[in-house]
């Protein structure tokens, strides 16, 4: 008995080695899926997917007519139909685990993101590492069209560009599933999302002609922030209020900082190397205020007037200054976000709960409405560390 147990036992084992990885997928099986649009046209989901060309992106030199991806598109009930019907033109099955970029369509932002977090979130091949942006007065689609220089293949092109973007610029924000989910179900904070712009005609930026120019005619911009609110796209921010709410939400890493000399003569350039953001909250005697603290280090990039940069009293002047607009800044777009949009997107919402919840309880239902009056106080703190390798500008310098 004890021997035809074992003889079954090492059957069992044997059965499971010769079964290997069932479920392996070779290479030359896969599409590559590097971007993903998702527009909504008469109630149907529109899902349009970048698949990389191996071939010639391998080829390195290229075989000269052929473009570094292709594009397929579906619509369906939902958008796991539409990926799955796109079988019927793609030779291989498509692959998700190496998506950069996930686009959305504006129409379908303004009515809800959530079937399309539900789905991505759902999904095991989807890695929660790509960025994710709004169409803004385009479709999703036509962005994904558009072949783009520098990067052969866009989604890699946008990937990179965002990221950039927002190292050094500041108005753009590279947005992850998680933190989009997170700001999504979370209470006491709103989403924000990175807009993506066709610039020139999308027929043109689909050629190859459009990436042999030294200028493109037809190019990919990021530009602005979407605005949500109950999972809904409300509106949108312009560059400058972007730039200024991304100060508040601790996302600016480095940027330009813009100073008016004396008498208005020239500006100099201060350049921003570190920040730090505190959002809170303050209840006293019922009356409840918020409180933004922004910390800033700071570098001299630029000057086009006769300062002395050598005097301790003219760096006093610079930060005084630089103080007095960027506080003017963020206060100015906290206010249009208040008003305008009625949509807390600073996480006000997330500190009062952190610090008062049982007040919490009693307003997060009408949250937006609560924030929308809320006084706002700002106080920012920006130290200039360096001048650079002179003192003076070089027409003064004699």
């Amino acid at each position: 008995m004890k021997k035809t147990s074992i003889l079954v036992l090492s059957l069992l084992l044997s059965v499971q080695l010769l079964t290997g990885c069932w479920n392996r997928l070779e290479l030359n099986e896969l599409g590559i899926v590097g971007g993903m649009s998702i527009d909504k046209k008469n109630g149907k989901q529109v899902v349009t997917t970048q698949v990389i060309n191996p071939g010639q992106v391998a080829a390195k030199q290229g075989k000269g007519q052929e473009a570094p991806v292709i594009t397929y598109r579906e619509k369906g009930d939902t958008i796991f139909e539409a990926i799955r019907r796109m079988a019927k033109s793609a030779a291989r099955r498509l692959y998700f685990s190496h998506l950069r970029i996930l686009v959305i369509g504006e129409d379908l932002a303004k009515d809800g993101i959530g079937d399309i977090l539900d789905f991505v979130s759902r999904n095991h091949e989807f890695r929660p590492d790509f960025f994710i942006v709004i169409a803004k007065k385009t479709k999703a689609e036509d962005a994904l069209r558009v072949l783009t220089a520098l990067e052969e293949i866009p989604a890699n092109k946008l990937f990179s560009a965002l990221e950039t973007s927002e190292k050094v610029w500041a108005p753009s924000i590279t947005l992850k599933l998680d933190k989009l989910i997170s700001d999504t179900v979370n209470e006491g904070i709103n989403p924000h999302v990175t807009g993506l712009r066709v610039i020139g005609s999308t027929k043109k930026g689909q050629r190859t002609e459009n990436i042999q120019q030294s200028d493109p005619e037809v190019k990919l911009k990021y530009d602005g922030m979407a605005i949500f609110k109950d999972n809904k796209l409300i509106g949108w921010m312009n560059e400058k209020d972007s730039k200024a709410a991304n100060y508040v939400l601790g996302d600016v890493k480095s940027t330009i900082q813009e100073v008016f000399c004396s008498g208005g003569r020239g500006k100099a350039a201060i350049e921003v190397i570190h920040t730090k953001a505190d959002v809170s909250t303050k209840l006293k005697n019922g009356s409840l205020k918020g409180n933004v603290q922004i910390n800033v280090e700071a570098n001299v990039g630029e000057v086009q007037c006769n300062l002395d940069l050598t005097n301790s009293k003219t760096l006093d002047y610079l930060e005084k200054r630089a103080n007095k607009r960027l506080k003017q800044q963020i206060a100015k777009v906290i206010k249009k976000t208040q008003k305008e949009f009625k949509s807390d997107i600073y996480g006000f919402g997330e500190a009062l709960h952190r610090s008062h919840p049982n007040y919490w309880k009693k307003v997060k239902e009408n949250w937006n409405e609560k924030f929308t009056d809320m006084p706002i106080n700002v106080q920012t703190n920006i130290e200039i560390h360096r001048v650079g390798m002179i003192g003076k500008p070089h027409d003064q310098a004699n």
